[in-house]
């Protein structure tokens, strides 16, 4: 069987007090509820950290500069309809004020308590990834 492979990037923001941003998915979405890093699909001529960026000021009203982006990890899981390859970055420093721009809840979570939020499948591998910065 051949999926369609889906290039998503992923970030882990880290604030000062070594909590991590997690975002809900809204109604109307796929597997909306769930909780997820954010990011975005990496569109076709667009690097990963590119596609980053742009869908944290899109989404988050953030600016990142790219050296703020280290690779952590990745995901690869596939899915019924599609087959998902998801690099994961963390960034602790950006410009701006995080706030939720296209209706979806926000949450700053310490590191322990993100097993607490029911996420897709394809994430809640990296949490165990996060874990070796505490």
């Amino acid at each position: 069987m051949s999926a369609n492979l889906v290039l998503v990037a992923a970030c882990a923001l880290i604030d000062p007090d070594g909590r991590v941003l997690i975002a809900q998915r809204p109604p109307g979405k796929s597997m909306a509820g769930l909780w997820e890093f954010p990011g975005g699909k990496v569109e076709p001529g667009e690097r990963p950290e590119e596609s980053l960026i742009r869908e944290l000021r899109e989404e988050l009203g953030i600016a990142v500069k790219e050296e703020c982006l280290a690779p952590l990890t990745f995901a690869s899981h596939l899915y019924p309809d599609f087959y998902l390859l998801m690099p994961l970055y963390v960034c602790r420093r950006w410009e701006g004020f995080v706030e939720a721009r296209e209706g979806q809840e926000l949450k700053w979570a310490r590191l322990p308590e993100l097993r607490n939020y029911p996420m897709p499948p394809a994430d809640e591998p990296l949490i165990a990834h996060l874990m070796t910065l505490l």
